[in-house]
């Protein structure tokens, strides 16, 4: 775990410490206008439980929202192919950096989950895919293209199934 944070902290750039800090700034002001305004109870605890929740909540959006227009990117699925003599299947693709800025690596997913009838179950099982498999690609300029081929092995599942790509890139 002190891995992850070390690694999560090591990655932040300048704008993500602006958004922590405004933040920071915006929950002081709401404790202390909940303190300043102790005597009417209500609204005291209104601007202390606002302040805690715009806090977490702001934080986590903020950072997901900031980094899908800073990382902005295409990426989309060529051709796919479930080879017949090895468990595998083969996805060919390309990503875009469609941002103002240069990609210094891009992590490349790509997911394989299952297929029901019912659309409600086929978001459930959208977030437990069957297969994961990641690759990583550096240095994308400016609008530059890269193809990508990743192979998903093994991969035994017999049915039906559908295939999703997503990149974060940094």
């Amino acid at each position: 775990m002190k891995g992850i944070i070390t690694k999560y902290i090591n990655e932040l750039i300048i704008y993500d410490y602006i958004l922590f800090g405004g933040l920071l700034v915006i929950f002081l002001l709401f404790i202390i206008i909940g303190i300043i305004l102790r005597n009417r109870v209500g609204l005291a605890l209104f601007f202390i439980l606002f302040a805690f929740t715009q806090l977490a909540v702001g934080s986590t959006y903020g950072y997901i929202k900031m980094h899908e227009y800073l990382f902005k990117n295409e990426i989309s699925i060529t051709t796919q192919k479930k080879l017949t003599f090895t468990q595998a299947i083969v996805v060919y693709g390309t990503i875009k950096n469609i941002s103002k800025k240069d990609f210094a690596s891009c992590k490349i997913t790509a997911n394989v989950y299952k297929v029901s009838e019912n659309k409600f179950k086929d978001y459930v099982l959208k977030l437990k895919p069957i297969n994961k498999m990641s690759i990583i690609e550096n240095d994308i300029s400016i609008g530059q293209e890269h193809e990508i081929k990743l192979i998903i092995e093994p991969f035994t599942y017999e049915h039906d199934y559908n295939l999703s790509l997503g990149a974060s890139c940094k």
